[in-house]
């Protein structure tokens, strides 16, 4: 593949930006500066540097973000920042089929929530890991305004009806981890669900992070505000069992 298609793959720009970007010298490949858009390279796995910052060839872009509160998961924001703003721009910019460029955000954290989010341009990926029918279990840990006790528990476990649907809404498991913190498993993904449903059973969340999704938790080393690419361990965590 020729370099300036390898970069416009990636989200440095229109391709005729990425021509520029290697005829003005600030592309290297393996250590070696390249002058040559038509250059011919095997993309997988290449390893190369525009404007001295290291990339990795990605056919397709998998991602971790660790989502701070004050941020809202949209390209368009109300009120607050976008957690798009906290990712470099060619991951703002790969083109795709997704209907607009860059990676989309597998479901949404609200703005005051934090914890692990995936984003990608894989729509598949998307749709797999989002959509209800699959039932991929996601982990959020709570802090709540009262303690916690059985009877809260027990409400969540059997299931309390939103106002919005008759059918009874239910956790897939939960632990108390502390008089005001509980840990619940959610399978699927209604709007403010943790939320509406912990004031269901009589209690009200003050503070929600998202721990886990599927087998994948979030690395203790990934701070507030940082992503990182998955790796293939990752992603088979990610996969159905």
């Amino acid at each position: 593949m020729q370099l300036q298609q390898i970069l416009y793959s990636q989200g440095f720009g229109t391709r005729r930006v990425c021509a520029g970007l290697v005829e003005q010298g600030y592309v290297a490949v393996a250590g070696v500066p390249c002058t040559d858009p038509a250059a011919d390279f095997e993309p997988d796995g290449l390893r190369y540097t525009v404007q001295r910052q290291d990339w990795v060839f990605h056919e397709k872009a998998y991602v971790m973000l660790h989502k701070p509160a004050g941020y809202e998961c949209s390209a368009k924001p109300s009120a607050w920042p976008s957690i798009y703003t906290l990712l470099p721009g060619p991951l703002r910019q790969r083109p795709n089929r997704l209907g607009q460029p860059g990676v989309q955000a597998v479901g949404r954290l609200d703005q005051d929530t934090t914890g692990l989010l995936l984003l990608s341009d894989d729509g598949a990926f998307i749709h797999r890991m989002s959509s209800p029918k699959r039932h991929v279990p996601k982990v959020y840990e709570i802090v709540a305004k009262h303690p916690v006790d059985d009877r809260l528990v027990r409400r969540l476990l059997e299931g309390v009806v939103l106002d919005d649907d008759p059918k009874p809404v239910r956790a897939a498991a939960c632990e108390v981890r502390g008089e005001h913190a509980l840990a619940m498993t959610l399978t699927e993904g209604k709007y403010h669900q943790v939320k509406r449903m912990v004031a269901a059973a009589g209690n009200r969340v003050e503070g929600l992070h998202r721990a886990r999704i599927g087998g994948l938790a979030l690395p203790a080393d990934l701070a507030p505000g940082q992503w990182r690419w998955l790796g293939e361990a990752e992603l088979d965590l990610l996969r159905p069992g």
